[in-house]
């Protein structure tokens, strides 16, 4: 199945001409989360602990990590509290895709309630495109598109 994008997926308007970063709500677990950045430049699935703590799942559900990393803060290593695996969930009812995916689960404050990582895309066999703030999935039953909100977008960088 062919994954284009062309000038329907234009969106009718821009608020502000600018580079704006693709949030989206997908179904994280059992929860939908509003505000989560696709990072095509991140190697990780980011949850932060705050999230977490608003979907109800206790810190003992996480699986121990002693792998830092780099780029949350900069300069500084990040040692994250722990991982957990949660289901991913793109789409509507009647067509949609369920992928697990890791989440290295931070206590940092942040503007979004999760990060995925440019490892979904093969996961999800996702195409994103950054200038139409669209995200497409094919399914068994069509092509999933899953819209970001310029809106949304805005108000997390001035949350910032």
């Amino acid at each position: 199945m062919a994954i284009t994008f062309d000038q329907e997926d234009h969106p009718d308007h821009v608020p502000r001409l600018r580079s704006y970063p693709l949030v989206v709500s997908p179904i994280v677990g059992t929860t939908r989360l509003t505000k989560v950045l696709i990072d095509g430049g991140s190697g990780l699935n980011i949850l932060y602990a705050s999230t977490l703590d608003k979907m109800g799942i206790p810190h003992s559900n996480l699986c121990p990590s002693k792998a830092p990393f780099y780029g949350i803060m900069p300069w500084k290593e990040a040692m994250p509290l722990g991982r957990i695996w949660l289901n991913v969930t793109f789409g509507q009812p009647n067509n949609f895709r369920k992928e697990p995916l890791t989440f290295d689960v931070i206590n940092f404050p942040g503007m979004y309630h999760a990060l995925l990582d440019r490892t979904c895309f093969p996961k999800f066999m996702a195409v994103p495109n950054y200038t139409y703030l669209k995200l497409k999935i094919p399914s068994l039953k069509g092509v999933i598109i899953v819209e970001g909100s310029f809106e949304q977008a805005y108000y997390c960088e001035q949350d910032y």
